[in-house]
């Protein structure tokens, strides 16, 4: 059994999560409507991940006896005005579950909730990349800059090579 505080943190943790995989969905959206299908791939693709990432803590929560409760979700944002602006919403809102992610490990770590503690790892590891993926993201937008069109679609095509990779805590396991 978990403490009660811990399983609040986890089920906000899961809204966060779905939260996370509407706001990547309008971000592809975005993209697609200005016609930058490897953009849109890519957010896409996001979006699938945080999906994954809230089922895996459904898992986690069914394993450990908590209870699983299901939050609203806000509506994303969805009107931008430039790509630049899309990436560096897309590297705030990581830190931002980042920042969520390590008051689970914080609480783990006080309530001596060593299954909780061994299990947040995985996402204090995937966090780390997701950021630094983010910030590359945003560099290689500053480094060409808005206004270079071949520069653009160069980043739209390595974007669109980005493909599905179940995420190794669900690979092989029932989903939800």
């Amino acid at each position: 059994m978990i403490s009660e505080k811990m399983e609040q943190l986890l089920n906000d943790q899961i809204q966060k999560e779905f939260y996370s995989a509407y706001l990547y969905l309008s971000f592809s959206s975005y993209f697609t409507s200005r016609n930058l299908n490897g953009f849109a791939n890519w957010f896409k693709i996001q979006a699938m991940e945080e999906r994954d990432h809230a089922l895996i803590f459904i898992n986690y929560l069914n394993l450990v006896g908590g209870r699983v409760k299901l939050q609203a979700i806000q509506a994303p944002e969805w009107d931008f005005k430039s790509i630049e602006e899309v990436l560096e919403k897309s590297l705030a809102h990581e830190r931002s579950v980042t920042q969520s992610i390590y008051r689970i490990a914080d609480l783990a770590i006080e309530e001596r909730d060593h299954k909780t503690n061994s299990f947040i790892k995985w996402f204090i590891d995937e966090q780390a990349e997701e950021e630094d993926t983010a910030q590359q993201n945003l560099s290689k937008i500053r480094l060409v800059g808005e206004n270079d069109g071949k520069g653009i679609l160069m980043l739209d095509n390595e974007m669109a090579t980005r493909v599905y990779t179940v995420p190794s805590p669900l690979a092989g396991k029932e989903q939800a």
